[in-house]
């Protein structure tokens, strides 16, 4: 619901004085909010342009494990050798899971 913020806000007194007209108009903008079950069921088969990704293919070059790089016993992730925080009965960690 949009609001307009640069309108007079009532005070107390104006409140208390709204009419039965008015209130049952708000009650009316309030059910206005519920959505329409076929608007739902449309919207699922819409479909955007270029959105079928299922025809692409990626190529990634994997490079081994360099001379200067270790892989962290807990995240398995490969790292400089910059990372390693500690080795432990042959097990290294990196910094970040230090």
């Amino acid at each position: 619901m949009a609001t307009d913020y640069d309108a007079p806000r009532k005070t107390d007194e104006d409140l208390s004085e709204d009419s039965l007209q008015e209130l049952q108009a708000r009650r009316t903008d309030k059910n206005s909010g519920v959505v329409d079950e076929d608007e739902i069921e449309a919207a699922e088969g819409f479909e955007l342009p270029g959105a079928d990704l299922s025809g692409e293919e990626l190529s990634v070059r994997v490079l081994p494990r360099q001379a200067d790089e270790f892989t962290c016993s807990k995240c398995f992730l490969v790292h400089h050798r910059s990372q390693l925080a500690y080795e432990k009965d042959g097990q290294l960690v990196c910094s970040e899971c230090a």
